[in-house]
């Protein structure tokens, strides 16, 4: 227990808080965080622990941020006038956003079930928090959007795309008419593109369309999450303003490198993302097969899925999954609309295989 002399230093809402769960994954075929699972060859995992080795690491990073922002914003197509700002993940860099727009009276919009840092951000930086459900099959309910963004006049409204943990891109025309209705109203649009490189479609082509739109993407999802990079973009007066609450130094000169090597052999990646697309193909037509499970449609690198049966059918599940040595994400507590749901990262062909196998075997 917290000395209580101590809990009174501590907010009374931090109190009552849950930190965010980082499951134990030793031992288990990890299928529950969205991560590449594909690692570097060998000859480039020898070619990058050499320019690492080389790295001043007494020397706080330089110059070669300008670097890694230079090639960030070539390998995006970032238009003219448009700039971006460096994070510690996208985590980092949303928190940093709520810090900047912390008004008297702000609030952040989302759809849910929705990316939980999105709430977790306003309710840390002291902001209102609107959540917005999606409909039953996980589009977004644009009635309701416009209402509440018409009611609350959000600072902040995050749509991501392909969103988290349903997987899905949302309606085009949608998005557009949320994007106007924030922008009549005063507010900023944060488009959330983690799960890019699984879309095939971004909206970096329409940024320019809009001044009060930012576009935030990360290195994780790309195949670095152990590296912590993400980044977002917007005009470059505005992300001026925001990037003052950057603390300095917040990307160090290790994951500088580790990016800037990864955007000099991209296509490596790149065909990971096309074998990861592939094995997501094949792996919904599995689930499909599968009698009393409902697989839904996936524009990222994760499958989420809804188990019919009695109401801790997903519950249960999961504990068998995890009893073979497959670790997979219960969602089915996370919202309502996602009873009886679980969420699997789309991994390997032999990752997949075993994952199925157990998943037969559990249901």
């Amino acid at each position: 227990m917290l000395d209580p002399r101590l809990a009174g230093l501590i907010r009374q809402d931090v109190q009552s808080m849950h930190a965010y769960a980082v499951q134990d994954s030793a031992g288990m075929v990890k299928l529950d965080a969205m991560e590449n699972p594909y690692s570097l060859p060998p000859q480039l995992q020898a070619e990058l622990g050499r320019r690492l080795g080389a790295l001043a690491l007494n020397r706080y990073p330089d110059r070669r941020l300008g670097d890694l922002r230079q090639a960030l914003a070539s390998y995006a197509k970032l238009p003219a006038g448009f700039t971006l700002m460096l994070g510690n993940g996208s985590d980092e860099l949303i928190s940093l956003l709520a810090m900047a727009c912390d008004l008297p009276g702000a609030s952040i919009l989302a759809p849910v079930p929705g990316f939980v840092m999105y709430a977790m951000s306003a309710q840390l930086q002291g902001l209102n928090f609107v959540g917005v459900p999606l409909s039953r099959d996980f589009e977004l309910d644009l009635p309701a959007m416009l209402d509440a963004i018409g009611q609350h006049k959000p600072s902040i409204t995050y749509l991501a795309y392909p969103n988290n943990p349903t997987a899905n891109c949302w309606d085009d025309t949608a998005i557009e008419t949320i994007i106007a209705a924030v922008g009549r109203q005063g507010g900023l649009v944060v488009m959330d593109e983690a799960y890019q490189p699984f879309a095939g479609k971004s909206y970096i082509d329409r940024i320019a369309d809009h001044g009060h739109v930012l576009l935030m993407r990360t290195l994780s999802k790309f195949g670095l999450a152990g590296i912590r990079l993400g980044y977002m973009m917007g005009p470059a007066a505005l992300m001026a303003q925001i990037d003052k609450v950057r603390p300095p130094y917040n990307v160090s000169v290790l994951n500088c490198e580790c990016a800037l090597f990864a955007l000099e052999h991209q296509e490596v990646f790149a065909q990971q993302a096309q074998a990861i697309v592939a094995e997501r193909e094949r792996l919904l037509a599995a689930l499909a097969a599968l009698p009393g499970v409902t697989a839904f449609r996936s524009d990222a690198n994760m499958v989420l899925l809804r188990l019919g049966g009695p109401p801790e059918r997903a519950s249960a599940v999961f504990q068998a999954l995890k009893e073979q040595r497959v670790l997979v994400k219960n969602v089915s507590k996370m919202h309502p609309l996602l009873a009886n749901c679980l969420r699997l990262t789309v991994g390997t062909p032999d990752e997949n295989a075993l994952l199925l196998q157990a998943l037969q075997h559990s249901l």
